[in-house]
């Protein structure tokens, strides 16, 4: 039974997942708000409703803070090879995750303390037009669901800090963060990230 994060709670990978982890999945899910609108005809022929363009990041830092990679939709596959990217979905459609990390945890270099997930919204809407979007940790050996973290918070926002994942006395740990951001592209959040790591 996977734990449902709540913001700023830390939990500890392995002992979730009874056992050692070496392969987990971060997962994106996410769908558009439905309007209430019908759209009229048109509307009700095309679905009526806007593609919502959520972007997962994983962001690479060292233990002094500094950015030392970054896995996003312009950059698949980090350069040591340790963290993979599925593509770009850029509205959201279908069940289960809409985008999807990769993260070999033994293969991920000794100099990279952090792992650091955003969610931004490249299309600009709010999170006001975003429902049903989470985040979860999966061990990729099993396919169990280790922890969820609910992001349909309503608000002005177009960016989250999701989680971060970091070592700490020889095991990988998870922080919710679930802080609310600015901007289309991680980078815009990299001053709020500062001081979580």
């Amino acid at each position: 039974m996977a734990i449902s994060l709540q913001k700023g709670q830390k939990i500890s990978l392995e002992k979730e997942a009874g056992g050692a982890l070496s392969r987990i999945i971060m997962g994106l899910g996410w769908d558009a708000a439905q309007s209430g609108k019908s759209g009229g005809f048109l509307g009700g022929l095309f679905g009526g409703g806007e593609s919502i363009d959520l972007d997962a990041s994983c962001l690479l830092f060292d233990e002094h803070g500094n950015l030392v990679d970054a896995v996003w939709f312009r950059q698949l596959t980090s350069n040591d090879g340790s963290i993979r990217h599925s593509g770009d979905n850029r509205t959201g459609e279908g069940e289960g995750d809409d985008e999807q990390i990769h993260v070999d945890l033994p293969a991920v270099p000794s100099n990279v303390k952090s792992l650091v997930f955003t969610v931004n919204n490249y299309t600009g809407q709010d999170f006001s037009k975003v429902a049903n979007a989470y985040c979860r940790i999966v061990n990729a050996a099993n396919g169990q669901e280790i922890a969820r973290y609910d992001l349909s918070c309503q608000g002005s926002h177009t960016a989250m800090i999701m989680a971060k994942v970091y070592r700490h006395n020889n095991e990988w740990k998870m922080h919710a963060i679930g802080e609310v951001g600015q901007g289309r592209t991680f980078d815009q959040l990299l001053p709020q990230i500062r001081p979580h790591l």
